[in-house]
């Protein structure tokens, strides 16, 4: 049976970011608010809890997760970004976007695009994703709350809770969060390619 937390959207109760945050590490899958819809989260270095994402969402081994950061610091640990890159990240950071980028050496294999050594990387603008990341000190593994055969991502933390409370450890209600994804921009190439429009304007990386 999974534990259901209320957390504030704009006070996020430092006792309760704190036991989310324990539930994560040591190898709990979690529920919990972004600022473009809910998502499933995990620790970076989980097999196992990643392993129950991918069952979870019937997602196979070629589904690429998003590394979830709190700030462009973490980003640099992660992805390779040159100027031109890092002044475009700094424009829209924190925002609902996720940013598809060469992977260093930091990042897991599985997290890894196979043939582009990619991976996806993102910066939400949700206070309690960001105190949960804090908390943490570094990035959790996250994709989107989208059950298998739907087209949208679940939006209410009570019907959450109903369909995921033997399959997740945590669902953290952080109110309505919306049910756009995020805007996908390729930075791999020196043109940037939107491959999926969401939440996030692509405007000021097409001009």
């Amino acid at each position: 049976m999974s534990q259901f937390f209320q957390i504030h959207p704009d006070n996020p109760q430092a006792r309760l970011i704190g036991q989310a945050a324990d539930i994560i590490r040591n190898g709990g899958v979690v529920v919990y608010p972004t600022d473009s819809a809910y998502a499933l989260g995990c620790h970076i270095g989980d097999k196992q809890a990643l392993d129950r994402i991918r069952r979870l969402r019937k997602l196979d081994a070629k589904h690429n997760f998003t590394l979830v950061c709190r700030d462009l610091s973490d980003i640099a640990n992660y992805a390779r970004v040159d100027n031109t890159v890092y002044r475009l990240l700094k424009l829209a950071t924190p925002g609902p976007f996720t940013f598809i980028l060469r992977a260093t050496s930091e990042v897991p294999r599985r997290l890894m695009q196979a043939k582009r050594k990619t991976v996806g990387l993102r910066v939400p603008d949700n206070a309690i994703a960001q105190a949960l990341l804090a908390e943490l000190g570094q990035p959790m593994m996250s994709v989107t709350l989208i059950m298998p055969g739907d087209e949208f991502p679940l939006i209410d933390p009570y019907d959450i809770r109903q369909t995921l409370e033997h399959d997740v450890d945590l669902v953290i209600d952080g109110g309505f969060c919306g049910l756009e994804p995020t805007t996908v921009i390729d930075l791999v190439d020196e043109v940037p390619v939107v491959t999926r429009s969401g939440k996030g304007d692509p405007g000021p990386f097409l001009a």
